[in-house]
Order: C-alpha cells, then sequence, then structure tokens
C-alpha cells in the first residue's frame, strides 16, 4: 500500500511539472483564500446592516465603536486579499512586491469609500423586494432570509472590486453567493437601482449583461450569450457584448431565457414564464410562450347509496 500511494504522489508531481496546475511566476506567493473572504463577506454583511448581523447595541457611542472595529478588520483581512490577487499575476521579482502592496491599499480603501452608497443602492433594492412580493411582512424578513437579496448584495460589492480591476477576488465573492443561493450573477453585469430577484433560484446574468432600474426577475432566468465568437485560431475572443440589455421597469417571469448581445428587452416589457427569446423587443411588449394544451376531465361522483342488509 505504501508503494501504490508513493506512485501516486510521483504521479500527481509530474502533473504539476507539466504545467497542469498553474503557479505564480515568483512560486511562492498563495492565491486569495475563499475561506478568508467569506469571513470578510460577514463582517460586511455586518457593517452595511448594521443590527441584523453579529453584534448589536441600541447606544449610539456602542455602534460606532463597532463599526469602527469593522472598517479596520475588513481592511486588514481585504487589503491582504486584494494584495494576493495583483501578485497572483505580478511578474516582479522583488518579495514582498512594493508595487503591488501600494495598488491593494489604494484599491482597498477606494473600496471602502463606496460602502455608505453602496448601502443606499441595498436599502433601495430591499424595499423593491417589498414592493414586489405580496408574501414579504417586512424589510427584516427579507434581509434576513431572501436568497435573492445575499445575492445582490454579494453582487454589489463584488461589482464595485471588479470595476476597480481587481483579479480573481470579485469572481470569487459571487461564487460564494452562487453556491450558497443558487443565483449565479458575474461581477461584471451592470445592475440598476432597486433590482429584485424572486424566489431566485437557477437565475444567471452573464458578465456582459445591462439592466436597467426597477427590473424584476424570477426563478431560472437565464440572461445569457447565444454563442461565444473565436479568433482565426480557434481561440476565445473576450471582451466582447455577448448578454442581453434588460430596460428600466421590465418583468422577466420563471424560467424564461434572454439570450444576445444584441438582445434589448425595451422597457416596461413582460417577459411571460418558460420564453425563449433571442431578438429584442419594443417598450411594453409582452412575450408569452404558446400555452400548453392540456385536458382537463371531471367525473361527477354521487355519494354511495346505502347497502341494502340481505
Amino acid at each position: 500500500m505504501k508503494d501504490e500511494l508513493e506512485e501516486i504522489r510521483k504521479a500527481i508531481l509530474a502533473g504539476e511539472a507539466e504545467g497542469n496546475v498553474r503557479r505564480t511566476p515568483t512560486g511562492s506567493t498563495p492565491l486569495p483564500s475563499k475561506e478568508i473572504l467569506g469571513v470578510i463577506l460577514e463582517a460586511l454583511e455586518a457593517l452595511i446592516y448594521p443590527g441584523y448581523f453579529g453584534e448589536y447595541s441600541t447606544h449610539p457611542g456602542d455602534r460606532s465603536e463597532r463599526a469602527g472595529r469593522l472598517v479596520e478588520a475588513i481592511f486588514e483581512k481585504l487589503h491582504e486579499q486584494v494584495y494576493l490577487s495583483f501578485r497572483h499575476f505580478c511578474e516582479s521579482p522583488s518579495s514582498p512586491c512594493p508595487h503591488c502592496q501600494e495598488a491593494a491599499k489604494t484599491n482597498t480603501l477606494d473600496f471602502l469609500r463606496k460602502i455608505p452608497a453602496l448601502r443606499g443602492m441595498l436599502r433601495a433594492d430591499v424595499e423593491a423586494a417589498l414592493d414586489g412580493d405580496p408574501a414579504a411582512k417586512s424589510t427584516d424578513e427579507i434581509i434576513f432570509s431572501y436568497p435573492g437579496m445575499y445575492a445582490v448584495t454579494v453582487y454589489r460589492l463584488a461589482h464595485e472590486l471588479e470595476l476597480q480591476r481587481v483579479p480573481i477576488i470579485p469572481r470569487i465573492l459571487t461564487e460564494i453567493a452562487h453556491s450558497r443561493t443558487g443565483i449565479d450573477i458575474h461581477p461584471g453585469a451592470r445592475i440598476g437601482r432597486r433590482f429584485f430577484i424572486d424566489h431566485g433560484t437557477g437565475v444567471v446574468i452573464g458578465e456582459t449583461t445591462i439592466i436597467g432600474d426597477r427590473v424584476r426577475l424570477y426563478q431560472g432566468v437565464t440572461l445569457g450569450a447565444v454563442n461565444f465568437p473565436r479568433d482565426t485560431q480557434g481561440r476565445l475572443i473576450r471582451g466582447t457584448k455577448r448578454h442581453p440589455t434588460v430596460e428600466d421597469d421590465c418583468i422577466i417571469y420563471a424560467n424564461a431565457t434572454v439570450l444576445g448581445g444584441e438582445t434589448v428587452v425595451g422597457h416596461g416589457s413582460i417577459i411571460g414564464s418558460n420564453v425563449r427569446l433571442m431578438e429584442s423587443v419594443p417598450p411594453g411588449s409582452k412575450v408569452m410562450a404558446e400555452p400548453a394544451r392540456h385536458t382537463i376531465t371531471t367525473r361527477r361522483t354521487t355519494p354511495n347509496a346505502p347497502s341494502k342488509k340481505r
């Protein structure tokens, strides 16, 4: 058994030497940690939604002190993870790399400065959920328990880091939300205010999707690409508009699929359940799938007559 395990070990190391596992140019700097980024997300939730997560006190001085501790803790942890993400692609022989350290500091501070504006955006998203779902009893219920709200919260945080061109980390954050909720939002998507995903499981929003204000999606909706263009060598062409645009005040119902970078859903449109849409529709459109034909047979029953005694 020991010899067999040793052979397996050698085969694994040989695979690394052949390039099956990509390493940093320096070969020594670790990648960002998914576990630590998960801890950072929890701290960001506590900062964005005070009183809902983590410690809470009604005394203003306690809340101020706690917010200060959270900001410092988030900066310390996130700065290190952002440094690792930049260092992963850096070819400088210096270790640690001063350029990557400075970039990480600048980007982390810029990200934290965005928190007040992000709180305002997310407050509007919570209000949209309350206005759009008659089953919602309160904003507390939405913040605590709605998977769509969690996915949108993580997306908005990740999107800010994506805008700053921080590598790797934005996608890791949205994949944490994806694994928890079943909602897959690429951090590169552009999503407007008062966005609401009802139920949510199975929703996919691609990288180059553009979504306007006051848009509502239901479970199973895909905003995807028709195909993936390639160059003459057969390599994927990146950076093109591959995913649709959904303008303001649209509703897209369960399991609808909207595909293509040139596809535009005009403002105020309604896309019904199970629709597959690959062309633009004008504002105010109502697009419905052909109804399935069902035959419903009813049988009239009468109470059983009492049995006769023999």
